[in-house]
């Protein structure tokens, strides 16, 4: 039986950061011990990296699952490396396919190509120390075994289960006793310790080219989707370097477009042009300003961002000096505005681990919406994504749902450096909140001098839709009211899902100062 007690615990407590030679930062305690076990055994951050991906899919299903999608920037000790690892439509996709209805947000028609496990296998045969299989013992343990369901996780569960239960495959595998899981109740999920065996087993050849593939384009076909064993194995992950923008003397990088990294670029050059460090921390004008930037980001990303191949206004276009100006220029100081495109010319887990040697790794996976299409191939533990989703069907746009391309992505790993020398990974995972985290973070870090810790407690604002803001508790009364004065409308939130999870190592001159966000229930693990 569960323990009988409240476990809704306030999420704003604030932490200590940890501090030491090695590790690993998450948002569930197991995954990040399994991260941990990787660098005590002899291996790397990349090792730990993984190892703590693999974990989540089981400790933190709510979130991501072996069919997700995933991105990773890596710090090798000389420079970094940016891996897209997200999957493609199918070959049926065309427009004609899904009319002026578009692509629904749920089951098979909603799946694109699981990449996650393709970034697994790519980190690893780059970079990897120990043997792959190596890098599945802890969360295989954790499936077979069974592992204690922590709070905020069964939280979510619960919450998600009326939205997927009618999806196939999801109430055999993920309600077991015909109901979600509840804080501290041992979970056991026997079928994904099979699979993650069998992708450790082939190098993950088994998931793209063998008898998962199999399964899951039979599956596909049996409840009217079109996904077939031929899309997934013309998947590949790409290495794709880094798209870069200036900050205060910091140079902030993120993976290139399909993600949505390109929106805390954009708006950190539009606030460059401000000097925010003048307005008082969690006031008014720091508040408005940071709001108003993001909004012209997200007007930008929306109208521009998509495959990077169909993409016809070029990443850099959005990040020249000049045109961040001309962005910036439209900022009324005093008065909120909607936010509209400019014309330039030309429900995620994330993880972040660090090693004695230097190495670095900021990475992040999900399958969207939470459980994402909530589609689960029976015998296996597959819990697939939903990432087709964020397709438009407007003709002409970039993103335009099509056969072979890579939808607009929300998950985003960050990294910051200085000089050419590393400084911090870092991300902040929550949909559309992602880009919204990172500059928050950031400007608390770079305009205000807080430490990473104290950046990843403090308040935060999402910004939702034209007028509308949600701000979270621990703003000053008075900051709420100016903001309403200038027009903004703001929406009372008290969910500690909708403003994100940080997780971040900052890089000392001896080792490193580790953190993880309140609002969920991770853990900076070290040693």
């Amino acid at each position: 039986m569960s323990a009988p007690f409240d476990w809704d615990l306030p999420y704003a407590w604030p932490r200590s950061p940890i501090l030491a030679a090695n590790a690993v930062c998450t948002s569930q305690p197991l995954a990040a011990q399994a991260g941990l076990r990787m660098l005590a055994d002899g291996g790397n951050a990349v090792d730990a990296a993984v190892a703590t991906a693999i974990a989540l899919t089981v400790v933190e299903p709510v979130s991501n699952g072996i069919g997700s999608d995933a991105f990773a920037i890596v710090w090798d000790g000389r420079g970094l490396h940016g891996l897209n690892a997200s999957g493609r439509s199918p070959a049926a996709w065309t427009p004609d396919y899904f009319g002026d209805e578009g692509v629904p947000a749920f089951g098979w028609n909603s799946v694109t190509v699981p990449g996650a496990v393709s970034a697994w296998s790519e980190l690893h045969a780059r970079f990897g120390k120990l043997p792959f299989e190596r890098l599945f013992l802890p969360a295989i343990e954790y499936a077979r075994n069974g592992f204690l369901v922590s709070p905020k996780i069964a939280a979510q569960w619960a919450a998600q289960v009326p939205v997927f239960v009618s999806q196939p495959g999801f109430a055999e595998t993920f309600l077991p006793g015909g109901r979600s899981p509840h804080p501290g109740e041992l979970c056991i999920l026997g079928d994904h310790a099979t699979t993650l065996e069998r992708i450790a087993a082939t190098g993950g050849e088994a998931f793209y080219r063998g008898e998962l593939a199999e399964k899951m384009g039979a599956h596909s076909a049996a409840h009217g989707g079109v996904m077939r064993a031929d899309d997934l194995a013309a998947h590949r992950a790409d290495w794709v370097g880094t798209l870069r923008g200036n900050y205060r003397g910091y140079t902030v990088h993120e993976i290139p477009p399909n993600g949505q990294g390109i929106v805390a670029l954009i708006a950190l050059g539009i606030l460059e042009q401000f000097d925010v460090s003048s307005y008082p921390v969690d006031s008014a004008d720091s508040v408005h300003v940071q709001i108003e930037a993001l909004k012209l980001a997200f007007a930008d990303a929306q109208a521009h961002v998509g495959d990077i191949e169909h993409m016809t206004v070029q990443a850099e276009h959005l990040l020249d000096r000049t045109y961040l100006q001309q962005r910036a220029a439209l900022i009324d100081l005093r008065r909120a505005q909607p936010a509209s495109a400019g014309t330039p010319r030309g429900g995620t887990v994330y993880l972040t681990a660090a090693d004695g040697a230097g190495m670095m790794v900021s990475m992040i996976q999900s399958n969207y919406m939470g459980f994402g299409s909530g589609v689960v191939v029976p015998g296996t533990g597959i819990a697939l994504q939903n990432r087709g989703a964020d397709f438009v069907v407007t003709q002409g746009h970039p993103n335009r749902v099509g056969p072979g391309k890579r939808p607009f992505h929300t998950i985003i790993p960050g990294f910051v450096t200085k000089d050419g020398a590393p400084v911090m990974s870092f991300g902040v995972m929550g949909g559309p909140m992602q880009p919204q985290g990172h500059v928050q973070v950031l400007v608390r870090i770079a305009d205000y001098g807080q430490n990473p810790q104290a950046a990843c407690d403090g308040p935060r604002f999402r910004w939702v839709h034209g007028m509308q803001v949600s701000c979270e508790r621990g703003f000053p009364p008075a900051t709420l009211d100016e903001l309403r004065e200038r027009g903004h409308e703001l929406l009372t939130v008290d969910d500690y899902n909708a403003f994100g999870s940080c997780q971040a190592i900052w890089r000392l001159d001896d080792g490193y100062l580790a953190v993880s966000d309140p609002r969920r229930d991770g853990q900076a693990a070290a040693f």
